[in-house]
């Protein structure tokens, strides 16, 4: 009995904290690595976008129907306890990338490797990544208690214990001139309810890379 309590007890303080913090709406602070060098005219994204973002005013985005892209780069703090990451890690992860990005957009957006009329050029670069902890991750999810205690350190921290989380800066150019048309900051956290992506240690990344990818694809259908 005094177990079952205890697990009441902790699921009632979790569905508090999350009903106190559910509305919050506000982006995490920007982190800034440098890759885009100016973020001065990035501003809190729209419900659904970017956590940051600046479109250049008057741009007529219909006329870009080809795309770009440069190489992702990777981006670590010094601090970071993950910054360690492998060179065959790496490469998996960018090529995840890449394929996210060709799956979603390829079909009416074809990649080119020439600046021409038309052509956007995309620099983006993944400035966090976290993976996470397949085992842990799934026993959290499983078992009631394990639960509750990472639904209370997503109320109080944004994340759930032990998934995978990552963040990008993206750069959208004229190929031709160079001039910036758009920027972003976007970081994204991998659910707990996603045990097929979990199960891997960079399983949330991926989907992450997934859905960023489709996120683009709509805004680009949007501005076309």
């Amino acid at each position: 009995m005094k177990s079952k309590t205890s697990i009441i007890c902790t699921l009632s303080v979790c569905m508090t904290l999350m009903l106190m913090t559910g509305c919050a709406s506000s982006p995490p602070p920007m982190k800034k690595s440098g890759f885009l060098g100016d973020y001065s005219k990035l501003q809190q994204g729209p419900d659904g976008g970017a956590d940051y973002r600046y479109i250049r005013p008057n741009v007529d985005f219909s006329v870009y129907d080809k795309i770009m892209m440069d190489q992702v780069e990777f981006r670590f703090d010094e601090g970071a306890a993950y910054k360690g990451i492998q060179p065959d890690e790496l490469k998996k992860l960018a090529d995840a990338f890449h394929k996210a990005m060709v799956e979603a957009l390829q079909d009416s957006y074809p990649f080119v490797k020439e600046s021409g009329p038309g052509v956007m050029r995309v620099r983006t670069a993944i400035t966090d990544v976290v993976p996470s902890k397949p085992t842990l991750n799934t026993i959290t999810t499983i078992v009631p208690v394990g639960l509750a205690i990472s639904s209370i350190r997503k109320a109080t921290t944004g994340v759930h214990a032990n998934v995978g989380q990552a963040a990008m800066e993206v750069e959208i150019l004229d190929a031709q001139t160079g001039e910036p048309l758009a920027t972003a900051v976007d970081r994204e956290v991998g659910g707990k309810f996603d045990l097929v992506d979990g199960m891997t240690k960079w399983g949330h990344a991926e989907h992450i890379f997934e859905f960023w990818a489709k996120r683009m694809r709509e805004w680009l259908d949007s501005v076309h």
